[in-house]
């Protein structure tokens, strides 16, 4: 028996490449935002994650987000971030990638 790849319907394909362009653009895959892994490390020591205290590592289903986007013009500095639930994160990344998309080049 041969391997067969899995057929999406057109609503999961969709579903999928808005997904992937969202992680992209938070990632900076797209667009090539440059992202400070010092800041983003600062943020946990002074506000550990909300699930386990920590303050440094993983977080188990928490994401720091940018409260004003990046490509927006956000700031990448300690005022400009936040703890989000990991699907709160990936609707507000959604609603980014539109904002930011509608944004003059």
């Amino acid at each position: 028996m041969t391997w067969q790849p899995k057929l999406f319907n057109r609503k999961q394909q969709i579903s999928a490449l808005i997904l992937i362009a969202a992680f992209s653009i938070s990632t900076g895959a797209i667009g090539k935002i440059p992202r400070n892994s010092k800041v983003l490390r600062e943020f946990q020591k002074q506000t550990p994650c909300p699930a386990t205290q920590s303050k440094t590592g993983r977080c188990p289903g928490w994401q720091i987000d940018h409260i004003e986007p990046l490509c927006a013009g956000g700031a990448d500095r300690l005022e400009n971030l936040q703890w989000l639930t990991v699907q709160e994160h990936k609707w507000k990344t959604r609603t980014d990638v539109r904002v930011c998309r509608s944004l003059p080049k």
